[in-house]
């Protein structure tokens, strides 16, 4: 594709729309491809300068990744961009076994060449990157990602180290260097890459906090013409944006529309977080329909049918597998519980007309969105920070809509409300 800056491969849906989200406050048209991508698909998407897969990797195994990720960055490489980027969740939770960030690291080195950016931080979402160590916000309160309320205790891939570069140490033989977040300030990033490579580092890992510590990243990682793949946060993508936006190649931020509201809301979630639990609980207070699924097993036809009536008397409902963290000995739904909502959801929407749908969780908002057999999504306004509103494109049935994917930890309390309503930030 002619003039194509940017393609990433998302590890589940919901970082996907993240980047969407980024490049849209960007000034750059992007589109995010729910399938690979063909001259047909693209076609039908004029003036795109970011493409990007949405996958679910962070659910995977290192041998799935073994079988799938070349296939998909040897996609994306094909499309010619200046870099391919492998958009991990900003909280960087994964292990040896599940989601192994090394393992998706050593394939696109592999294929790429090059030496490997490592962008973690992304202070427009609360997630900071101190000498080498991870920090996230949670309720107004910045935690030490190994002690985060959430991300300590994921049910899947809890995070029990902050140094991402031991971290990583479980996951990949490559080693990691580090540009800490003084070299940064001091102006030297551009020569602590240098240095990093010429000992030896195949991939390094670089500090932020700040707008000012992505734009010095950005550059650093523009001026290697040897840097064709990198891997993060869509710190990556915001870095990238800035150092763009320095050199007069993107045209930086633009106005952003307002999303507009929906009568009814359908909710799916499949997450554990405390954060979704509240606004589950701000729901329920507000007398939004509740329907519990049982992740093991439930009757998913009465379950949509039930859903679909109260949607259908004007009703915004929820369906969700659990209010908060699971308890000792409980074990999470994963793909199979995202399977089960997505076939709930597309039972729903063949019996009532559904325009706004909010999928809660990273993991099962992947399968659960994958069952709906969409083409593409397309950013269309604000919300929240790392949740923005998206129009979905082709599938079964062409009835419009859209669609926010959140990861568990996203949003205030009212959340919910704020997407039925489009109560986003004023355009700007």
């Amino acid at each position: 594709m002619p003039d194509l800056l940017y393609a990433y491969y998302g590890d589940d849906f919901t970082g996907s729309t993240d980047v969407l989200e980024s490049l849209a406050e960007g000034g750059v048209a992007g589109v995010l491809l729910l399938r690979e991508p063909t001259r047909t698909l693209l076609a039908r998407f004029p003036g795109v300068r970011a493409v990007g897969m949405a996958g679910d990797s962070r659910s995977r195994s290192p041998e799935w990744m073994d079988r799938h990720l070349p296939h998909a960055f040897a996609a994306l490489g094909a499309l010619g961009p200046r870099i391919v980027h492998y958009k991990t969740c900003s909280t960087f939770d994964s292990s040896p076994g599940t989601g192994s960030i090394g393992r998706a690291m050593e394939i696109g080195a592999r294929m790429c060449g090059g030496p490997v950016p490592i962008l973690v931080g992304a202070p427009h979402l609360g997630r900071y990157v101190v000498f080498a160590n991870l920090y996230a916000d949670a309720g107004g309160t910045t935690y030490r990602i190994d002690r985060h309320p959430t991300m300590a205790h994921h049910p899947v891939t809890p995070m029990r180290e902050a140094d991402l570069r031991r971290h990583l140490a479980d996951q990949t033989d490559m080693p990691v260097g580090h540009i800490p977040l003084d070299a940064i300030q001091a102006g030297a990033t551009e020569a602590r890459f240098a240095s990093e490579v010429e000992h030896g580092a195949g991939a390094i890992l670089f500090d932020g906090v700040a707008a000012r510590d992505l734009l010095a990243s950005g550059r650093a990682v523009l001026a290697r013409d040897d840097v064709r793949f990198a891997v993060g946060s869509s710190g990556v993508t915001r870095a990238l944006l800035a150092a763009w936006e320095a050199d007069g190649m993107v045209q930086g931020p633009t106005e952003l529309p307002r999303a507009g509201s929906v009568e009814r809301l359908l909710v799916i979630s499949g997450s554990c977080s405390p954060v979704t639990a509240a606004q589950i609980g701000w729901a329920e207070a507000k007398g939004w329909t509740m329907l519990r699924v049982d992740p093991a097993s439930c009757d998913e036809a009465a379950v949509a049918a039930q859903a679909a009536a109260a949607l259908g008397e004007g009703r915004s409902t929820v369906l969700y597998s659990a209010n908060g963290p699971l308890s000792e000995g409980e074990r999470a739904g994963g793909a199979q519980l995202g399977v089960r909502l997505g076939r709930i959801t597309r039972s729903i929407r063949a019996q009532v007309a559904v325009p706004r749908i909010l999928f809660a969780g990273g993991d099962t908002s992947s399968h659960a969105v994958a069952e709906l057999g969409l083409d593409a999504l397309t950013w269309r306004a604000p919300l929240a920070p790392g949740a923005p509103l998206c129009r979905a494109h082709g599938g079964s049935d062409e009835a419009p809509l859209e669609l926010v994917l959140k990861g568990g930890q996203m949003g205030g309390e009212d959340f919910f409300e704020s997407v039925r309503s489009g109560a986003g930030p004023a355009a700007r």
